[in-house]
Formats: C-alpha cells, structure tokens, sequence
C-alpha cells in the first residue's frame, strides 16, 4: 500500500510503499477513503507537537474509510460499514489499522472528505464550548483565527448554542466564510486595531483562542469580569504569556483544551460529544466546510495549504 511517511524532522516526509497492516485483536482495518490535515500535523514535521510519535510513522490524525477487517475480539462494527476514526497518526494511507473504540460509525449522507474531517475540529469546540466554557444562550464569543480548522466549527458551534459571534480572521474572503457559518460581527485582523475594535465591543464572555499573539493579549484584555479564556492552539506561533494581576483584578477563568487528551482520562467526554455532534449533523444543523481536496501523492502541497494560510475550514486528502 501507498502511505505517507515521516522518517526524520531533518527530512520532509514522503509517499513510499508499505505492507498491508494486519489488524490485532481489538482493531478494525480501514480502506482509508480521505484524511483530513490538523495544523498538528505540520508541528509534528517539526518535532514541535506534545505527541511524537517513534519515527519512522505514518502520518494523519483522522480518516473515514469502509471497515475491511476486524481483529480478534471486535464487535459492533462489520466489513464495508462507513466509519470515521482518530489514532493521532496512520491516517494518510491507503489502508490503516485503529483501535475499534476510537472508530465511529458515520451517517450515509455524509461524504468522506466531511466525515474525515469532523471530529477533532467539531469535536475540539464542542467540549472546549459545552463542556470547558459552559457557554450560554445570549453570551458573546470571541473566536480568534475564526476561519481555520477549528474556528469555523468554533463559530458555527457558537452560533447554534445562541451566542453573539464574533469573528476575527485575515481578509474578506475569509470573514464572509465565517459569515456564512452564523458569525454576526466580524473583524478583519489584517485591518482593524483589535485592542480598540474589541474594546467597542462592549465585553466579552468567552474568547476562544486558537493562534496566540498579538491577538490574544486584546481579546484576554476584552473579557467581562467571570469571562472565561479558552487555550487552542499557538498558529500565529507566538504563545501568550497571560498576565495574572488581569485574571485576579476581573475573576477571569483561563482554560485548556486538548481534545486528544481526554481519550486517556475521560474518554466518555468525547464520545457523548461526537454522538451530540453526529445527531446534530444527522438533522441538518452543522455544515462541514472543505476548502480544499488533493489525492494523497500532493499531501505536501496540501500541508503548505495549512503552513501558508491559504485555506478556509477543513483540508482533506483523498485516497
């Protein structure tokens, strides 16, 4: 099989030809139909994630495939059943083997290239959202990076809770994206002083912060007193160094968010969030945005997509 491999940080990974994985007991063996790209995943070229995983590995933190074989052991799922799954790595493949409880069966309307990139952006905001933030009917969210991976689901997820959405993004193009997934004021981070544009926003009650610096240090500044600040992600590459005379003086709550990290000490967060995301798909209340789809032999050109910021909500390799 074809599959992408990261040998070494000092090299750039590449498409080589591997044997079919086997699935061991507990593991389902996927035909990978599409892999959606994480901005994880060009940390992890640089050896800059908090996941590294041994080298030589196949890249990809989540796919949606057809089961083709089930390892020893495994029930609920059967051969040709449309699923989706996230390992951390193993995705950009023509065929990989995941543990069955990280696989989750997908609705038949959902495409792959959807389904391969629904969990860790929906999944990331819905618990940062529901479960970290309690966000409430009438509050107002900030999302910082509003039209990447996780702050479009961040804006849609808002928008649907009953939130006043702000957006903050670079350009037009990119805000009348988060426009059209529920964001009523947006803010043009290439244009705009955001120290002053966030400040006439009369407060805010949640800041959702996937890039970091200098965005950040405004919007924490913007908070309501009680205003909860949600910790993403560094894009911008720059991590905030918060000010603890600000948290104290305004009682404000500063909050983490690991997705991946719950798998391993509260793994029924995730999955009561993913069947709640799943159903809400199902009805028609979420709208997965794919900016781009590239075959597997142009995953590096789909990496720069993510590296350069040329891309709006989700980029998928198709296999």
């Amino acid at each position: 099989m074809r599959a992408f491999v990261l040998a070494s940080t000092e090299t750039p990974p590449t498409v080589i030809d591997l044997p079919m994985p086997d699935p061991a007991p507990g593991e389902i063996r996927l035909r990978i139909r599409a892999c959606g790209l994480n901005f994880a995943d060009l940390l992890m070229t640089r050896g800059q994630y908090q996941e590294r995983p041994e080298m030589p590995f196949v890249m990809g933190m989540e796919v949606a495939g057809e089961v083709e074989a089930l390892g020893a052991g495994v029930t609920g799922f059967a051969p040709g059943q449309r699923v989706a799954a996230f390992q951390g790595q193993g995705g950009l493949a023509e065929y990989g083997c995941f543990p069955a409880s990280a696989c989750l069966p997908i609705p038949d309307a959902m495409p792959f290239d959807q389904a391969a990139g629904f969990m860790v952006a929906y999944g990331t905001s819905h618990v940062a959202l529901s479960h970290r933030a309690r966000l409430k009917s009438g509050e107002t969210l900030l999302v910082l990076g509003a039209s990447g991976g996780v702050g479009l689901t961040a804006v849609e997820i808002g928008a649907r809770m009953g939130a006043r959405v702000v957006a903050v993004a670079r350009g037009a193009e990119k805000l009348k994206v988060a426009q059209a997934a529920g964001a009523s004021i947006l803010i043009d981070s290439a244009e705009a002083d955001l120290k002053s544009a966030f400040k006439g926003l009369g407060g805010v009650d949640v800041v959702y912060d996937a890039v970091g610096e200098p965005a950040a240090g405004a919007a924490l500044r913007a908070l309501k007193p009680e205003g909860r600040f949600i910790v993403i992600g560094f894009a911008g590459g720059q991590v905030p160094q918060i000010p603890a005379n600000i948290l104290l003086v305004k009682n404000i709550d500063v909050i983490g968010l690991y997705w991946g990290g719950y798998s391993r000490f509260a793994p029924q967060v995730l999955t009561a969030s993913l069947r709640d995301l799943m159903a809400m798909y199902a009805r028609g209340a979420l709208h997965p945005h794919v900016s781009h789809t590239l075959p597997l032999e142009r995953t590096t050109e789909a990496l720069a997509l993510l590296r350069d910021r040329k891309s709006t909500g989700k980029v998928v390799v198709t296999i």
